[in-house]
């Protein structure tokens, strides 16, 4: 048996060549968490910036080799595909716990109002956001955002190249102004991040979910930039389809924020 014939691949796995990313990225994780520490105990946030600057710096050198291997190197076989819509799938499930203990510490708070709180809820003190100003507006441009996103997709898989970008860009674009109106009604808030449970459960689940929106709002732009370049085929484009799934995800979290904090927890409602 030649050297060839002994080192040719009879599988249809991809097996990864050395990486220095897992070591650069937990080298990075660390400088961050450490850094994070020290600004907590009221050191500059600056000790912060150099982990943050090796994660972003990963992240974007890993997923680059990712693309490569997708799209230069033929390495996504349909096996490793599959493969890797089943660590998606994984990845969003955790995701949908995360967003479970959230839920879990507002209802408990709301459905068993402490005597501290004086046994109502919204606690009086709380000047509560109105369901149906700007909450409902982005409600309206998320709901949209999941049209365009499947319309991308749908075009994709027609092979409407022109489709596919548009869908996408207004898919971004929607998800911008999401953030914007967020950051907009927390400056206008009547209320802070220490004010009491409401205001610490209400802040960490629609920021939590406002920081998810950022992130499929940047994956849905990578994948616009990698639309322009050719990179999808209506046979092999699991990049875009990951994306399009945490957006349709983001969508759905959000329906029940609205409904749950927004609408049911609703009190006052704050005047702006």
């Amino acid at each position: 048996m030649t050297m060839a014939a002994s080192s040719a691949r009879n599988h249809d796995y991809h097996l990864v060549d050395p990486s220095p990313w897992p070591f650069i990225g937990a080298m990075g994780a660390f400088a961050l968490a450490v850094g994070s520490v020290a600004a907590f105990h009221g050191y500059s946030y600056l000790w912060a910036v150099p982990g943050l600057l090796i994660v972003l710096y990963t992240m974007a050198a890993w997923w680059r080799d990712v693309i490569r291997e997708a799209e230069h190197e033929g390495h996504h076989t349909p096996v490793v595909q599959l493969h890797l819509r089943y660590g998606m799938v994984m990845f969003i499930a955790s995701e949908v716990m995360f967003f479970v203990a959230w839920f879990w510490a507002y209802f408990n708070a709301s459905l068993f109002p402490t005597e501290a709180i004086g046994h109502v809820w919204p606690p009086a003190t709380i000047e509560t956001f109105d369901p149906w100003h700007l909450p409902f507006v982005n409600t309206l441009i998320l709901l949209l955002s999941g049209t365009t996103v499947t319309w991308a997709h749908h075009a994709l898989l027609h092979d409407d190249r022109k489709g596919l970008i548009q869908g996408l860009t207004l898919t971004v674009i929607l998800g911008a102004l999401f953030t914007t109106l967020q950051a907009y009604e927390y400056s206008h808030a009547a209320f802070g991040f220490k004010d009491g449970i409401y205001a610490s459960t209400f802040y960490m689940a629609t920021g939590f979910h406002g920081f998810h929106v950022i992130v499929g709002t940047i994956f849905l732009l990578v994948c616009l930039i990698r639309a322009m370049k050719g990179h999808f085929k209506s046979n092999h484009h699991f990049g875009f389809e990951a994306a399009a799934w945490y957006w349709h995800f983001v969508d759905v979290v959000w329906l029940f924020l609205f409904t749950a904090i927004y609408w049911w927890g609703a009190g006052t409602p704050a005047a702006h």
